[in-house]
């Protein structure tokens, strides 16, 4: 999963308005972000990529960014 392909995820599967350069912003500046949003993503991020992500990473992450890395990256 490229970070193009994560941005269409938040985009159809979330309905959250978000570009490539909004996914590296601080979640308080994310358009339409609340903590219900994190969830739904680490579910969606798992079917998608098969690999477990961490909640308590994911709850320590400050951007979308920080949560692609997590689940793509490693």
């Amino acid at each position: 999963m490229t970070l193009d392909d994560f941005v269409l995820v938040l985009r159809d599967s979330l309905g959250l308005p978000v570009t490539a350069e909004v996914v590296r912003e601080d979640f308080d500046q994310v358009p339409g972000w609340d903590s219900v949003h994190l969830l739904a993503l680490v579910t969606v991020l798992e079917r998608e990529t098969g690999r477990q992500v961490s909640l308590p990473d994911a709850l320590e992450a400050r951007t979308l960014k920080d949560i692609y890395d997590l689940a793509v990256v490693g």
